[in-house]
C-alpha cells in the first residue's frame, strides 16, 4: 500500500507515499520533531535576528496563520461558535497540546484560552528558555481577531514556562497589532543606533579635538631666546582659547626674547581670526616677549588693511627665514659657519 488514511479525534490524516505528501484536515502538513528539528529552526532564527526581533517575528507568524485558520473554518462551516468548539480538538489532534477554551463572548470580543504541553512551551524548555513564548498567544488572537471581525490581541495570565501548572491567555479587543509592534521595534533600533552613533560619534570628536590640541599650533623652539608658534587651519573660540592659555603659560618657562608667529598655513581669516591675532601679540608683550608676524601673503595684508586693524607696529615678514634673521640681528647674533 502506498496511501493510508486514519481517523484521529474526528481529523482526517492521509498519507500518499508515491507523492510523498501527509494531509491533514484537507491540506498538506510536514512533521518536525519539536526538540531536536524544529528547536533547531527556532534557535537559527534567533542566531540570526536577534532574540527579541525573533520573538517579535513568531508572533507575527503566529498572528499571521490564526488569521488563516480562522477565514478557512468560517469559509467551511460558517458559525463562530462551531469553530470555537471544534478547535481544541483539531489542535491536540495535530500536536499541538492540550487547549481548552475557557470561556468568550462574541458581542465584548473577549475570550480565555488555557494551553498546556503546548509545542512552543516544549521548543522553549529545550532551548532552556524561561519566559513564556509569542507564536501560539499570536496565533489565538489572529483566530479571534478573525471570528469576531475585530482586531484582537492577548495578555499572558499563567505561563508554564514560568512555573505554573498551564498557560493562560487572555484575549481582548485592542488597537495593539503585529504591524504596530513591528513599527515600534523599528523605532527603538532606530532611536538606539542613533544613540549608538552620536556616542562613537562623540567619543570620536572628543579624540580628534585632544589630537589636535596636541599637535597644532605647538611651541617649537628655534634658539635659546627664539621660539616659533605656527597658527595652523581656522581658529574658533576653543582652539584660539586653547592656544593663548598654551602659549602664555609656556612663555616664562622658555625665557624667550622673541616670539616669532607664523601665518603661512592660516587659514579661513576673519575678523574674529584678525582679533585673536591682535590679542595674542597683546598678551605675549604683557609677558616682556617681543613678537613677530611671518608669513603673511599679499592676500592676508590686504584683508587686514582692509579689515582696519592696526597691525603695522608689529614686525611683520613674508618667510620664517627673515623673522630668525630679524630676532638674531636685534640681538646682536647671526648664524655663522663653523670654522673647521
Amino acid at each position: 500500500m502506498t496511501k493510508y488514511d486514519i481517523d484521529v479525534n474526528g481529523s482526517i490524516f492521509d498519507w500518499d507515499l508515491d507523492k510523498g505528501s501527509i494531509m491533514f484536515e484537507n491540506d498538506e502538513v510536514v512533521l518536525f520533531w519539536v526538540n531536536t528539528a524544529f528547536k533547531t529552526l527556532i534557535d537559527s532564527i534567533e542566531e540570526i535576528a536577534g532574540e527579541k526581533e525573533a520573538r517579535l517575528v513568531l508572533e507575527t507568524a503566529g498572528y499571521r496563520t490564526g488569521r488563516i485558520v480562522s477565514e478557512f473554518y468560517l469559509d467551511s462551516s460558517g458559525s463562530t461558535h462551531e469553530i470555537l468548539e471544534k478547535l481544541p480538538n483539531i489542535y491536540v489532534t495535530a500536536g499541538w497540546g492540550i487547549t481548552e477554551i475557557l470561556s468568550y463572548s462574541i458581542n465584548e470580543k473577549k475570550a480565555v484560552v488555557q494551553f498546556f504541553n503546548g509545542w512552543e512551551y516544549k521548543v522553549n524548555r529545550a532551548q532552556g528558555k524561561e519566559i513564556e513564548g509569542t507564536f501560539l498567544p499570536g496565533h489565538w488572537a489572529g483566530v479571534f481577531t478573525g471570528l469576531f471581525g475585530s482586531n484582537v490581541w492577548y495578555r499572558v495570565l499563567k505561563s508554564q514556562i514560568q512555573g505554573d501548572d498551564c498557560s493562560v491567555y487572555e484575549f481582548f479587543s485592542s488597537d495593539i497589532s503585529p504591524s504596530l509592534n513591528v513599527n515600534a521595534l523599528l523605532e527603538e533600533q532606530t532611536k538606539a543606533a542613533q544613540k549608538e552613533l552620536e556616542r562613537v560619534t562623540n567619543l570620536r570628536t572628543e579624540v580628534l579635538s585632544n589630537m589636535i590640541k596636541e599637535i597644532s599650533s605647538p611651541i617649537i623652539p628655534v634658539l635659546e631666546s627664539i621660539l616659533v608658534v605656527p597658527l595652523v587651519g581656522r581658529y574658533n573660540e576653543v582652539r584660539a582659547e586653547e592656544l593663548l592659555n598654551k602659549t602664555l603659560l609656556n612663555l616664562p618657562r622658555y625665557k624667550a626674547e622673541y616670539l616669532i608667529i607664523d601665518l603661512t598655513s592660516l587659514s579661513g581669516v576673519d575678523d574674529y581670526t584678525l582679533t585673536f591675532i591682535e590679542k595674542f601679540v597683546g598678551a605675549a608683550t604683557l609677558l616682556g616677549t617681543n613678537c613677530l608676524l611671518v608669513g603673511i601673503s599679499s592676500e592676508l595684508s590686504i584683508q587686514i588693511t582692509k579689515s582696519g586693524y592696526r597691525m603695522n607696529q608689529i614686525p611683520s615678514f613674508s618667510i620664517l627665514q627673515q623673522g630668525v634673521k630679524y630676532a638674531l640681528d636685534q640681538q646682536g647674533l647671526e648664524i655663522m659657519k663653523k670654522k673647521r
